[in-house]
């Protein structure tokens, strides 16, 4: 099983940006779905992104479309999230996030969060106003 470490959260003003990163212990090729959820304590945790790690595929949550990007390095087995004109609304633990290693259907972070298996220990985001 792949272990994940996110880093990269911060403290930021409305507006700003951030991006997140993801080390994974061993090459993301190995599992076909890696992606970002994030939770605030007491909110039901929400999927911003996800990428299929074969052909570099990206679906976004509609609340970050145009403002996220994922994506992977492979040579340096990260994912990344980079997140700009942040709003308090972004505030919470993003976590990284992937699938077991079977290859093949949907991504999709809500609709088949089941599928994410290995998680990080998660990265605190806050956004001021």
């Amino acid at each position: 099983q792949v272990q994940l470490v996110e880093s990269g959260g911060d403290s930021v003003q409305a507006g700003g940006s951030l991006r997140l990163s993801c080390a994974a212990s061993e090459s993301i090729s190995r599992t076909y779905c890696m992606a970002w959820f994030r939770q605030i304590p007491g909110r039901e945790r929400e999927g911003v992104a996800a990428i299929y790690t074969d052909v570099g595929l990206t679906v976004y949550a509609d609340s970050v479309k145009g403002r996220f990007t994922i994506s992977q390095d492979k040579g340096k087995n990260t994912l990344n999230l980079l997140m700009n004109n942040m709003e308090p609304l972004d505030t919470a633990m993003y976590y990284c996030a992937a699938a077991d290693g079977t290859y093949g259907g949907r991504c999709d972070p809500d609709q088949f969060s089941f599928k994410y298996k290995f998680w990080g220990q998660g990265t605190q985001v806050t956004v001021s106003a």
